[in-house]
């Protein structure tokens, strides 16, 4: 039976490349049977009536999943932030690190319309930039519409399964244009009435750059920490998770306990005080979620 990798889904269809052709293929009943969802991202196996349409009679087992943006097998994200128009946050990048180290997906931090900071915001954003590679991230500063930082963005990419994510608005369509100008992705403006971007990707699909794959994501439409244990948000701060091997108590939470080296890595400017507020942050949110049966 032939293989290949689900690139598109869309009103039940879902697009398997294999070789260098495109198999419009539905889902056996057994998947609804079994609840299993074919996942963009999927390697599978299919049957296919002619070069054109086919069944899916298995999917292989994935690496990882995301369950919004609806994708699987990804090698890294690239996270989208706008460094104005939205204006760059810090929490709603600590958030999106948390979900993304926790599904053991690599992050890399990518800051857009760098072309439309003035001279304070762009300070503030190289200040930012230079605390997230400090701790561990790769960070690229682009534009766009004057292609600063594009071509560094290439190699990232090469031989990756990527997901593009960040909130709308933020440029990641305008992004995509730039690396590949043939793809012509529909960008929106911000909408001013709400102050933040207007949805402008519908579904999502894995499209080729370079010599690797990308997705366009609607974004991620939840943010919550359903999945994430108290234990484990300490894993999902490279920074922290580093200097908390010095805590005098095994499972420090790093709130207050005695002899921790996390606060005292705060207190030395060795973490910055943000993030570390942002850990506090999101360990009372998880502390506060309802129980799962």
């Amino acid at each position: 039976m032939p293989e290949g990798k689900i690139i598109k889904a869309l009103s039940g269809f879902y697009y398997v490349f294999s070789g260098n052709e495109t198999v419009q293929c539905r889902g056996r009943g057994v998947f609804r049977k079994n609840k299993i969802t074919p996942l963009v991202g999927d390697e599978v196996v299919y049957q296919a009536e002619n070069d054109k349409e086919g069944y899916i009679l298995e999917v292989k087992d994935r690496k990882n999943e995301l369950v919004r943006p609806p994708i699987a097998n990804v090698d890294q994200a690239i996270l989208v932030f706008s460094a104005v128009e939205p204006d760059f946050s810090t929490m709603l990048l600590d958030r999106f690190l948390v979900l993304v180290e926790f599904n053991h997906i690599k992050p890399i931090i990518c800051i857009t319309k760098m072309d439309l900071t003035n001279e304070e915001q762009n300070k503030q954003i190289q200040f930012f930039a230079d605390n997230y590679r400090k701790a561990g991230y790769d960070v690229l500063l682009t534009s766009s519409e004057t292609e600063i930082g594009i071509k560094e963005l290439y190699p990232y990419l090469e031989g990756e399964i990527s997901v593009f994510a960040g909130q709308s608005g933020v440029g990641k369509s305008s992004l995509l244009n730039a690396l590949n100008p043939d793809l012509d992705i529909k960008t929106d403006d911000i909408s001013s009435h709400l102050g933040r971007g207007k949805h402008t990707t519908r579904h999502v699909e894995l499209i080729k750059v370079g010599n690797g794959l990308v997705a366009d994501t609607p974004g991620f439409s939840s943010l919550e920490f359903m999945e994430i244990d108290a234990p484990d948000l300490n894993y999902c701060f490279p920074d922290i998770e580093r200097k908390s091997e010095e805590c005098k108590f095994r499972g420090c939470l790093h709130i207050a306990e005695p002899k921790c080296a996390v606060k005292a890595a705060v207190e030395n400017d060795e973490i910055p005080s943000y993030r570390y507020e942002h850990y506090k942050t999101f360990l009372q949110e998880i502390k506060d979620r309802k129980p799962r049966y």
